[in-house]
């Protein structure tokens, strides 16, 4: 079965969101049936990479909150990352623009190692409070899955997986993606959202009963 996920890496409910759906395929008796595909999605794709901002900061200035309201804003995100053993830094996570990050998952995707990818831009951003804009950072996460540097240095000083991001974000349009994470399953349910882990158990679990009674 094939999962599709339409996610940005600046996404804090993105990564809550990868974690509730481990822990569903976790439950399953065989999870290497599973295929999950990450699909590009920029909640900002015009949004200028600034480290000297937090996301603290920025959040602030942008939507016009105190700094109180979003520090108490971002700490609900932060309680409801402890749940999923995450522990977001967002007074050290910075401003960045997330479009290279997107070329070099579509190039881990070729070798199967875009959820591994994946997982450490979110780490690297959230996390360390790295620049995932900045090519030394993105080359050192890629080539710690396995990626050639040679090659992922290629892409990042190109147009390379232009159109595949393009596909991505005309695909997300045509299923009515409005914000992310979004979850598709095998191309007949959906999750938009960090929903609870109830949905995300029963969501699979209809999945895999709709492939084994095509199956049979």
């Amino acid at each position: 079965m094939k999962i599709e996920i339409w996610s940005d890496i600046a996404c804090p409910f993105c990564f809550i969101g990868k974690r509730k759906l481990e822990k569903a395929i976790h439950k399953l008796p065989d999870s290497s049936i599973i295929q999950i595909e990450w699909k590009s999605f920029q909640l900002n794709p015009d949004l200028q990479t600034d480290t000297s901002q937090s996301t603290l900061d920025y959040l602030s200035q942008t939507k016009r909150w105190t700094r109180e309201q979003t520090v108490r804003m971002m700490a609900q995100v932060a309680s409801m990352g402890k749940v999923e053993g995450i522990d977001f830094d967002f007074e050290h996570t910075l401003v960045a623009n997330t479009k290279q990050a997107h070329r070099l998952l579509h190039l881990a995707k070729a070798t199967g190692k875009q959820d591994e990818l994946k997982e450490r831009f979110f780490q690297a951003y959230f996390l360390e409070g790295k620049n995932i804009d900045q090519q030394d950072i993105l080359l050192q996460n890629a080539v710690a899955v396995g990626l050639d540097k040679s090659e992922s240095k290629a892409v990042l000083e190109s147009a390379y997986f232009e159109s595949e991001i393009e596909q991505d974000l005309y695909e997300s349009r045509l299923i009515g993606v409005k914000g992310v994470p979004f979850f598709v399953f095998d191309r007949h349910y959906g999750i938009a959202g960090a929903e609870p882990d109830e949905v995300f158990d029963r969501t699979l679990q209809q999945a895999l009963q709709k492939i084994n009674s095509g199956q049979t």
